[in-house]
């Protein structure tokens, strides 16, 4: 299958999200962003295996639906591309996914507690986030999403929300386009933070799932402000 290329523009603003996101530290070495083929919906664009501060456009390949290249590289691919590909194939609604080891969301997986919207520029959790533990399908691993399989089980339970907690491992967030995406790992992890603060003073009055909703249709809205202050810190890829 002949694989159209990309728009350039969405291959260098892919690598910008990997250096916002490594800036605002959901990222360090390790995790990944990904975003959907903009001209063929049955492919995804993620970069090769680097750390995501040192990614370029260049480091961005070209994979299907089952987590293969569609174009043969020499470059390294990530071991866990198919949270990714099957993330796509399972929610056609999602335009890109990030999936990060972000400190303040560990506690969450590893206690089997929600994160819930303590703020109004988390209304994008307002269904709460879903929970993956890699024993309940595989047993004992090295905790990595290595295969279809894995990857299946964890887009199960990712269901309809827009976060899913992995014990043990950190989590992955889903969007509508790369700054929605961005936006939302980076205050999923000021909520993470927020949460845990609150929760050491007393019960928690949470946003309900209307404010939530209401309050995510406006900030979201507006994400082309801060994704042009990320954008700004982190300079050119030049």
């Amino acid at each position: 299958m002949n694989v159209p290329a990309p728009d350039p523009d969405l291959l260098q603003k892919l690598a910008l999200a990997n250096r916002i996101l490594y800036d605002q530290n959901v990222v360090d070495a390790f995790g990944h962003i990904s975003v959907r083929h903009d001209k063929s919906p049955g492919h995804f664009l993620l970069s090769c295996n680097r750390a995501p501060g040192l990614v370029r456009a260049s480091d961005i390949l070209t994979y299907d639906m089952e987590g293969d290249l569609a174009l043969a590289s020499d470059k390294r691919s990530y071991l866990e591309r198919f949270i990714h590909s099957e993330i796509y194939k399972a929610r056609p609604d999602v335009m890109a996914v990030v999936h990060s080891h972000s400190q303040s969301m560990i506690p969450f997986g590893v206690t089997g507690q929600r994160l819930r919207p303590i703020f109004h520029m988390s209304g994008f959790l307002g269904s709460g986030s879903s929970l993956f533990d890699i024993r309940e399908d595989a047993g004992n691993t090295d905790m990595l999403i290595r295969d279809t399989g894995l990857g299946r089980a964890l887009a199960k339970s990712l269901g309809q929300h827009n976060c899913v907690l992995m014990r043990g491992h950190g989590s992955t967030t889903v969007g509508e386009s790369i700054e929605i995406v961005v936006y939302r790992a980076i205050y999923a992890e000021v909520n993470a933070k927020l949460q845990l603060q609150a929760a050491a003073l007393g019960p928690v009055s949470f946003l309900n799932e209307e404010e939530a909703a209401l309050a995510a249709a406006t900030t979201e809205g507006q994400v082309a402000r801060p994704w042009a202050l990320w954008a700004e810190k982190v300079g050119s890829l030049d």
